[in-house]
C-alpha cells in the first residue's frame, strides 16, 4: 500500500474515533459526493486569492502568503468534496489528493501538488507552499520578495483553473 493510502486509512480511523468520542473530527470522513459544496470551495479559493492581491497592494505581503496558501488548499477541499470526502486535517487532505492522482482519478500533476505540500519531505528540493506559509505566518518578516509572491500567486491561479476543470468533469 502506498504512503498516501496508508495515511488515508489512518485519517479515516482517526476521524471515526474522534466522532465517537466528541462528535467532531480532525481526520477524514467518507461522505456523498457534493458538487455544490465543491463549487463553494472554489468560490472561497477565489475569494482568498483576491484577498492575497489586496494584502500585497496594502504592503502586507507577509500575510498574503497565508491567504494564497489557503486559496490553494480550498481547491484541494473542493476536489475532496467532489469525490465524497470531508477533511478536517491538512495532511489528510494532501494524502487524499495524492491518492486520487495515483489512481488516475484526477488530472492533476503530482509535481504541482508537491509545490503545495509534499508527502516525502526528505526528497522535496524546494520549499513547499506549506513551509513558506509557516515561515511567514510564524516568523518575523514583514514582507516577501516580489518574485516569490508572483510565483505563489501564479501557482494559485493555475491550481484554481485545474480544480475548476476537475470539478466540472
Amino acid at each position: 500500500m502506498s504512503h498516501a493510502k496508508n495515511k488515508i486509512d489512518w485519517c479515516l480511523k482517526k476521524a471515526e474515533r474522534e466522532l465517537k468520542k466528541s462528535g467532531k473530527h480532525r481526520g477524514l470522513i467518507k461522505t456523498n459526493p457534493e458538487l455544490e459544496k465543491a463549487r463553494e470551495y472554489i468560490k472561497k479559493a477565489e475569494h482568498y486569492l483576491m484577498a492575497t492581491d489586496y494584502l500585497k497592494k496594502g504592503n502586507f505581503s507577509d500575510i498574503s502568503v497565508s491567504t494564497v496558501f489557503y486559496s490553494m488548499y480550498h481547491c484541494l477541499l473542493a476536489i475532496a468534496a467532489k469525490f465524497g470526502y470531508e477533511s478536517g486535517n491538512q495532511e489528510c487532505t494532501f494524502a487524499l489528493i495524492h491518492s486520487l492522482i495515483e489512481d488516475s482519478k484526477i488530472d492533476f500533476e503530482k509535481e504541482l501538488l508537491d509545490r503545495i505540500a509534499s508527502l516525502d519531505i526528505e526528497k522535496s528540493r524546494e520549499k513547499t507552499s506549506v513551509e513558506i506559509r509557516e515561515q511567514y505566518q510564524y516568523g518575523t518578516s514583514l514582507s516577501i520578495k516580489d518574485n516569490l509572491y508572483k510565483e505563489l500567486f501564479e501557482l494559485a491561479k493555475e491550481i484554481i483553473s485545474k480544480t475548476k476543470t476537475i470539478i466540472e468533469e
